[in-house]
């Protein structure tokens, strides 16, 4: 039995952080990949198989009928800081997502824009390509490094995925607890309307390697979340007033605490929600879904991991869905 946590903080207007840096950075560590072993593990994404503390491990988003995890062979070229991803329609075929224009960043978390024309391979007619965005961000270590990648162009959500990984080994504690912080990064696609829009906020967590005895116990908490049109205007404030609300940033994340939900492997999986409340102090739930991680290091110092909520937007008759990367370290 999981326990959803309401944060205070979640119930007020937090202090806005600052908006997306539009400007070119350096990235290293690994590129990364899928490893070919296909399997699941209880609630985790498909990915590596047989995974164990003493590994490197690769998750990615499962692929169903709706559009999910199609994108595969995500690539990073630090040489001309270029990424390519494989098997989406019409994002420009072999040719590279290139840094973005308008938004190159969101924090640490670089975005790459899809090209937008594409020659006929033998008339060069251009034919215009559907927008696709990527997000990549590795650690300061480069052993854990994530990618996002979704389109706006579909009434749907379309076609995309994510992939995160660890690219060593972890050695978790017995006892004591752990606290992380860093940063929270995404971007939202939509069902009922097409369209993209960024996201990013600050993230903490706390694991509880002592309790609970089936899985330790794992909280964690998005707060300072604002959100971005594509070009890189922020829209937050309209989405709050759509809500009702009077606050600056959109509800804290939160994630369910109850036993079960860490492997000795070093992973993490359950489910997360957002709340908010009304003049009454009535509680409702705004959005639902589910996050991923893995902890990496000797020191078990590093976390990386997704996660993917959806809530009826405010704004429309349609369903937002997020899907957000982070990178969290021991401070």
């Amino acid at each position: 039995m999981k326990m959803q946590v309401l944060p205070f903080l979640a119930l007020m207007a937090l202090a806005s952080c600052g908006g997306p840096a539009v400007v070119g950075g350096s990235d290293s560590g690994t590129d990364s990949g899928t490893d070919g072993g296909i399997s699941s593990d209880g609630t985790l994404p498909p990915g590596t198989d047989s995974p164990s503390a003493s590994r490197g491990i690769v998750r990615y988003e499962a692929q169903d009928d709706s559009g999910n995890g199609y994108a595969t062979g995500f690539t990073y070229n630090k040489t001309d800081d270029t990424f390519l991803v494989d098997n989406l329609a019409f994002d420009g075929a072999d040719t590279p997502y290139t840094r973005g224009t308008k938004v190159s960043s969101l924090g640490r978390f670089a975005v790459y824009e899809g090209p937008d024309l594409y020659p006929d391979d033998v008339t060069g007619v251009p034919i215009g390509q559907f927008t696709h965005r990527a997000l990549y961000a590795v650690s300061d270590s480069g052993n854990v490094e994530l990618a996002i990648v979704r389109t706006g162009a579909y009434v749907n959500y379309g076609f995309g995925g994510f992939i995160y990984q660890r690219n060593g080994s972890v050695t978790l504690p017995t006892s004591g607890q752990a606290a992380y912080s860093g940063e929270y990064a995404g971007l939202r696609d939509f069902e009922g309307r097409a369209g993209l829009e960024y996201v990013r906020g600050d993230m903490t967590m706390a694991i509880d390697f002592e309790d609970f005895n089936d899985g330790n116990a794992v909280r964690a908490s998005v707060t300072n979340r604002r959100v971005y049109d594509i070009d890189g205007n922020d829209i937050t404030t309209d989405i709050m007033s759509a809500m009702g609300s009077t606050a600056s940033v959109l509800p804290t994340i939160t994630f369910d605490v109850g036993p079960g939900v860490m492997t000795s492997n070093g992973e993490i999986a359950g489910q997360a929600h957002s709340y908010t409340a009304d003049a009454s102090g009535a509680i409702t739930t705004f959005e639902s879904g589910n996050y991923y991680a893995i902890v990496s290091g000797d020191n078990a110092e590093e976390v990386v991991g997704i996660i993917v909520v959806t809530a009826t937007d405010p704004r429309g008759a349609y369903t937002t869905r997020e899907t957000g990367g982070f990178l969290l370290t021991r401070p």
